[in-house]
């Protein structure tokens, strides 16, 4: 559909629903910009700073408004609570999907397909999840997206859905290749530069956009204090509250300058702590100065930077609430503290109510009403649909919550979609899919900022770079962990083959898929005996726990006398348990991820390339005294 039909399409559905409230002009695609309607307040932040413009200018605010408050006047309570939620639906097609999805959306939704679910539920938003099959390739996204759209422009009530991801880049990367992937925030914040940060930001929302996804569940606002938080690591900038500060705001910018929101997470934060929220109830121990110095610097950037969407903690948090109470369901944390004390007026929005950490105490229909009374807007995928939008009509019945309420959160959700354009134009096309996703130069782009972020902590001897003359012959070995959508292969045979094209012969050998327990005594052996024959040896490593075989593993190949290179696959904090005689390789280095934009760059340091730039954005302690610091935030070596 071309684009000027696509818009007189919308445009007439709207009017239709609106009363002649859309009258104006609709000839820009563009979202509108951004109201200066935040301020960060608090220590180290003036008390009233305007958000900056991350749309076009220009716009007509006030026919939007009046668009807004005429469609919010005409539609039922039900069309209203749908707007909040946020759902997942299985099937690679709105319309269409394969029998198995169908059967799994009866199942868990009681509807057939996505368009079924907008029609019965009326939802705001439609999460993407790989799992779900939403994701097969770049033209069924969009077409998906697409068939999305015209569901619900096809509704009494026509308000374009906002198709969401959870995109960070690194360990957490939905949409795979043939889009283009980044380095994820770790290895980001180890490059250092906010304008790598913005520009992987920018070149990743222009992608998304193109496939109709306008709100992304990222970036990680959380800074990384604990190195044996579960559910974090690397999907954090780093542990330095300031630095993780700066990446945050370029990437929002970099995000909404795409048309795509931006959302900052996990608020009040989600960085020190040892229990994943996914399968408990983790609890922050910081006290209120803590929070303040430690937590909030990112939240207060992406804030001052015009977020257009933050997601809540399902964390116990007593310095800010003393009740025993997830942050999600805390009117103290989310309109106390965030509302009010940070002066922050967009769309908040739930982290999964599917997560263990928000279901412990309230039944999956008293959650979501606990969440709206807290402060919330957007209800991201409640494990049961019927119960969560039963349970919120029932409340507003009740008197326990009045519609006036429900009608603040819908009324930004709607403002957050014409900001992003939707009502512009909410669809995409085949040619926006092919002039974007994956293109030559965006994949260069990713190349160039990966190679700033590889980070060399040891280099006994100057043993690398490594040269084909004095290294000919390499054994790659080690795990094979599960990779991120959409990438090349095992890590193993992703790093031998970059380092094949680099001029050297190379075998690869795994030893497993995990990190604990590690590799079994025979794979171990199998990898001694390789080595014995090969100039060098590149292991990796990944997420090495105390008793780990991996720590056999390397010293067995260390004891070879073969020069060794370690490569930490995800957790920088390996090298802690490598380094005493037996165990230390003549090289170490950590890449943040095992996508294959990271084993690209590993390699081309490896055959020195490319110099080593990367900077450690998190202090590696020593594993049996926490309290000393091994290698320092900002460590790293060059050639």
């Amino acid at each position: 559909m071309h684009t000027t039909s696509r818009r007189a399409l919308l445009t007439a559905t709207l009017a239709a629903a609106a009363a002649g409230a859309c009258s104006g002009p609709t000839n820009s695609s563009a979202a509108p910009a951004a109201p200066a309607r935040r301020t960060a307040a608090g220590s180290g932040s003036p008390s009233a700073t305007a958000a900056r413009p991350t749309t076009e200018p220009g716009r007509d605010h006030e026919r939007d408004r009046r668009r807004i408050d005429e469609l919010i006047g005409r539609m039922t309570l039900d069309q209203k609570i749908g707007q909040l939620f946020v759902m997942r639906v299985y099937g690679h097609s709105a319309t269409d999907p394969d029998p198995a999805d169908v059967a799994a959306n009866r199942k868990e939704i009681g509807v057939d397909n996505a368009a079924e679910l907008i029609a019965k539920y009326h939802v705001g938003g439609v999460m993407y999840i790989g799992w779900a099959h939403n994701i097969r390739d770049p033209h069924q996204v969009a077409a998906l997206s697409n068939g999305i759209q015209k569901a619900a422009l096809a509704t009494s009530a026509p308000v374009p859905v906002l198709l969401s991801t959870d995109q960070e880049y690194g360990t957490v990367a939905r949409v795979g290749a043939p889009a283009t992937l980044f380095p994820g925030a770790m290895a980001l914040g180890a490059g250092g530069s906010a304008a790598d940060a913005r520009t992987a930001a920018r070149t990743a929302g222009a992608e998304l956009a193109a496939l109709g996804i306008r709100q992304d569940y990222a970036p990680i606002a959380d800074v990384n204090i604990d190195p044996a938080n579960p559910v974090i690591g690397v999907r954090s900038f780093g542990a330095d509250p300031k630095a993780v500060a700066r990446m945050v705001a370029a990437q929002v910018e970099g995000y909404q300058s795409a048309g795509v929101a931006a959302t900052a997470k996990h608020f009040p934060g989600h960085g020190d702590t040892s229990v994943d929220s996914h399968v408990g109830l983790p609890r922050i121990t910081h006290s209120r100065k803590e929070w303040e110095r430690l937590d909030a610097p990112p939240f207060r950037a992406a804030i001052e930077a015009g977020i257009d969407s933050i997601m809540t903690a399902h964390l116990l948090f007593p310095a800010l609430d003393p009740a025993d109470d997830p942050a999600t369901l805390s009117h103290p944390i989310l309109t106390g503290v965030l509302r009010e004390e940070l002066g922050y007026d967009g769309v908040v929005v739930t982290d999964s109510l599917g997560m263990a950490g928000v279901r412990k105490k309230y039944g999956d229909d008293r959650v979501p009403v606990l969440a709206l009374k807290a402060g919330v807007d957007q209800l991201l995928n409640p494990p049961s649909l019927s119960l969560a939008f039963e349970g919120v009509r029932k409340a507003v019945r009740a008197g326990e919550l009045d519609e006036d309420r429900i009608d603040r959160s819908l009324r930004r959700v709607l403002e957050l979609k014409v900001r992003r354009g939707l009502f512009d134009d909410p669809y995409t096309s085949d040619r926006a899919v092919n002039r974007t996703v994956g293109t030559r130069e965006h994949r260069a782009t990713a190349d160039r900022i990966a190679e700033r972020t590889t980070t060399l902590i040891t280099n006994r001897g100057g043993l690398l770079p490594l040269s084909p003359r004095r290294h000919r012959d390499l054994l790659v070995v080690g795990v094979d962990a599960a990779a991120p959508s959409g990438t090349g292969g095992p890590p193993t045979s992703v790093l031998a083959r970059a380092l094949s094209g680099l001029g050297f012969r190379t075998e690869a050998l795994t030893t497993g898929t995990g990190g604990s327990p590690g590799p079994s005594p025979q794979r171990v052996e199998a990898a001694v005996a390789a080595a014995r024959e090969r100039d060098a040896v590149i292991v990796t490593t990944y997420d090495i726990a105390s008793g780990s075989a991996q720590r056999t593993l390397v010293a067995r190949l260390v004891a070879t006398g073969v020069p060794v290179v370690h490569l930490a696959l995800r957790n920088p904090y390996d090298i802690a348990r490598l380094n005493d005689r037996d165990t230390a390789p003549g090289a170490s280095l950590a890449a943040y991820c095992w996508t294959d934009v990271e084993l690209r760059a590993a390699a081309r340091v490896i055959a020195g390339r490319t110099a080593p730039r990367g900077k450690l954005p998190v202090a590696v302690r020593h594993a049996d005294d926490p309290s000393r610091v091994l290698y320092p935030i900002g460590h790293g070596l060059s050639y």
